[in-house]
C-alpha cells in the first residue's frame, strides 16, 4: 500500500467518481469469474441513482484516497452488512481493501454488532474468507434475465 493512501468518510460529491471506479473495477477485475453479459448487467446498476444516493446518505461509507484520487471504497449498511467493497483496478493487491475492511469492522464493533454479513462475488470470495467469513449459501441472483452467482457470507465478531 502506498504511504499516501488515506481513509476518509464518503460524501455525496464522491458519487460520480465512485460509480466510475465501480464500473472500471467490475469490468476489469471480475472478467475471469463472470462473462461479458453478466458484467454488463452488473455494472448497469449505476443507473439506479436512488440506490447510489442512499448508499452515500444512509450507509457508513469509507473512501480510500491516494493523491486526492479515490482508489477504493467500502460501505456498511445497517451496522452489520458490508454492502460494497471495491478497489480501483490499478490499485489491486496493495492492501487498500484490507485497510477499508478493517475500518468497517471497527465501526461495526463500535456499534456493538456481533456479526457481519455480505453478499460476496466469486471474485471477492477468497478475500472475505481470509478475513474470517464463512459461506452460508451460494445464491443465484437474476437481473434483467441474466443469472449472477454470489455468496451470502457471515463472520462472527468478537471484541
Amino acid at each position: 500500500m502506498t504511504t499516501q493512501t488515506i481513509i476518509r468518510l464518503g460524501k455525496l460529491d464522491d458519487l460520480s467518481e465512485l460509480q466510475q471506479l465501480f464500473v472500471d473495477t467490475v469490468s476489469s477485475i471480475c472478467k475471469s469469474d463472470y462473462n461479458a453479459e453478466q458484467i454488463i448487467v452488473w455494472v448497469s446498476s449505476i443507473k439506479d441513482t436512488e440506490r447510489w444516493h442512499s448508499i452515500l446518505t444512509q450507509q457508513y461509507v469509507l473512501i480510500a484516497e491516494d493523491k486526492q484520487r479515490i482508489v477504493g471504497f467500502g460501505s456498511l449498511d445497517k451496522g452489520n452488512c458490508i454492502d460494497m467493497l471495491y478497489v480501483h483496478k490499478n490499485y489491486q493487491n496493495q492492501g487498500i481493501a484490507y485497510q477499508l475492511y478493517e475500518e468497517i469492522e471497527k465501526e461495526a464493533k463500535r456499534q456493538k454488532q456481533t456479526l457481519l454479513t455480505s453478499n460476496v462475488s466469486l471474485t471477492a470470495k477468497s478475500f472475505f474468507e481470509k478475513r474470517g467469513f464463512n459461506t452460508i449459501v451460494q445464491q443465484t441472483v437474476i437481473k434483467q434475465g441474466i443469472e449472477l452467482i454470489n455468496f451470502k457470507m457471515v463472520k462472527l465478531l468478537v471484541s
